[in-house]
């Protein structure tokens, strides 16, 4: 009997320590709007998530739920993360933006971190990257590198950081080519690799041979790598699988740093709500190697525009610029505000088409 009580007793103790050690780690969530292995935005996501268990180790775990659609089904993920006792919650996707501020609001004690936004709350920060800086050094090798002077450019949804990345891209594309064109399809969707690969053909048969996406997937570089003679870019990640071509260089998301530097706010008590935009001078938007595929001379002034970015010395919006409609938008030599480039609305002068509403 007397062996039986210490053994219960003994197994109680070590019930409740290995509780406390668990209540001991910090538990962070991560929502994800595609698949962990989709080759691009998500995948970099993950790989933050792991960075942070490296660099944390016994301190944290972690749990993600992938493919969340944006709406309601992504309010439930995050409360139910919530309710299983997460303290840090990143919600990777920009129609994530008002569950998060939802689902804030009923846990007050949990952080969150939601990308691309721009809501916050004394519990909410927004985090997210100068996409646009690394669209100016693709722009720049796809005005020199086109032949046909037609450049694809597949967008997800048209909303602001969509938008800049388009204009920027045409900006320094027209900068080193006056004739180039830009045909734009809005596939409406961040992870469709059918979708992607049919926008993708269809702007190779209307003569596109650079190719530009804001979508997640791998399948424009292998719509592109059957076609043969057209070039892309890596979107989010490297994707350098497909180099030296189609794939002639690529923005590269780099979360890591940010991911594991906001979970040791928390754990040391210091977390504050902050809006966060960084780019290439930070490290947050990474230009992956440009492949032999593209021109000494062209890879250098591709180079010296990621320096000048980098170091601040020159801004992708720079004027002269005209809106779309011809009407001056910045003068010579003014540079963009960022509460204009946040909330861009239009397509500078030169782009044909119309921003769906």
């Amino acid at each position: 009997m007397k062996l039986t009580t210490l053994l219960t007793s003994a197994a109680m103790a070590l019930g409740l320590a290995a509780g406390a050690m668990a209540a001991d780690k910090t538990k962070v969530g991560f929502v994800f709007v595609g698949p962990v292995g989709d080759g691009g935005w998500t995948y970099e996501h993950n790989q933050g998530r792991l960075a942070v268990e490296e660099a944390h180790g016994d301190k944290v775990e972690t749990v993600y739920v992938e493919n969340v659609a944006e709406g309601p089904d992504a309010e439930r993920v995050m409360t139910q993360m919530a309710l299983e006792g997460a303290d840090l919650i990143f919600t990777t996707s920009f129609g994530y933006m008002d569950p998060t501020i939802n689902v804030a609001k009923k846990f007050p004690n949990v952080r969150f971190e939601h990308a691309t936004g721009y809501k916050t709350a004394p519990n909410v920060s927004t985090y997210s990257a100068r996409f646009y800086e690394g669209r100016a050094v693709q722009g720049t090798i796809a005005g020199h590198m086109t032949k046909s002077n037609i450049v694809g450019y597949i967008g997800s949804f048209p909303i602001p950081e969509v938008v800049r990345g388009i204009n920027s891209a045409y900006i320094h594309a027209k900068k080193v080519n006056p004739d180039v064109e830009f045909k734009i399809i809005w596939a409406f969707t961040w992870f469709d690799p059918a979708k992607e690969a049919d926008a993708a053909k269809v702007l190779i048969e209307q003569g596109a041979d650079v190719i530009l996406q804001h979508t997640d997937s791998t399948a424009p570089q292998a719509a592109a790598q059957t076609a043969g003679n057209v070039i892309t870019f890596g979107q989010a990640s490297d994707m350098s699988e497909y180099g030296p071509s189609p794939r002639v260089s690529s923005i590269i998301d780099d979360w890591a740093p940010y991911y594991i530097a906001r979970t040791q706010a928390v754990m040391d008590g210091s977390w504050e709500s902050a809006m966060t935009w960084d780019g290439i001078g930070a490290g947050m938007v990474g230009i992956g190697e440009i492949s032999d595929a593209v021109p000494a001379d062209v890879k250098d002034a591709a180079l010296a525009m990621k320096a000048s970015l980098a170091d601040g010395s020159y801004h992708a919006f720079t004027g002269p610029i005209n809106k779309q409609d011809g009407s001056a938008w910045l003068a010579d030599g003014e540079t963009a505000d960022d509460g204009t480039l946040a909330g861009m609305n239009f397509f500078v002068e030169g782009i044909e088409g119309d921003i769906p509403q």
